[in-house]
């Protein structure tokens, strides 16, 4: 039976319930890690801003799919070599602050998580605010992401963020 926690990670929320800034309890660090810690490791990664500590989560086959993607952004990204280009881009056009709301679903599929969340931050170029709720599918191997399938809102850019991406 499926079973879900939910917790609020940022750099200053709830340090009990969000991942540790400790490198030494990086789940990450262990094959053995539960899809739900080295993901909410992943964004506690990113609301520090640490994108290549985010990218170096993701295996070298991995594949993310943005299904509800709209014209002008990807659809699918296969292998590391295209995806970590894509992810350091986003980090010029968006710095997250938190991620207050994290609900995560374990599945009948071994190492497959479905988590549903909240972003804050905000328009690198304009520093305006963001806010974007996320449902993803992660599937872990190997300790690492193989597959991300991101089902974010298109309809939630906001304006500043669609003119910065796309000048």
């Amino acid at each position: 039976m499926p079973t879900s926690t939910s917790s609020s990670t940022s750099p200053s929320a709830h340090p009990s319930t969000g991942p540790s800034a400790d490198s030494s309890a990086d789940p990450s660090a262990s094959p053995s890690a539960s899809p739900s810690d080295l993901f909410r490791h992943g964004l506690g990664l990113l609301a520090r801003g640490d994108m290549e500590g985010w990218i170096a989560l993701f295996a070298e086959d991995a594949v993310a799919e943005f299904p509800f993607a709209p014209d002008g952004y990807p659809r699918r990204l296969e292998g590391l070599a295209a995806l970590a280009p894509y992810l350091r881009g986003l980090s010029d056009h968006i710095a997250y602050d938190a991620f207050p709301y994290v609900e995560i679903h374990e599945t009948g599929e071994p190492g497959t998580i479905v988590a549903e969340m909240r972003a804050e931050g905000r328009v690198v170029a304009t520093g305006g605010p963001f806010e974007m709720a996320y449902v993803a599918v992660v599937t872990v191997g190997d300790g690492l992401i193989v597959r991300y399938r991101d089902y974010w809102n298109p309809l939630a850019i906001p304006a500043s963020l669609t003119a910065a991406v796309h000048g």
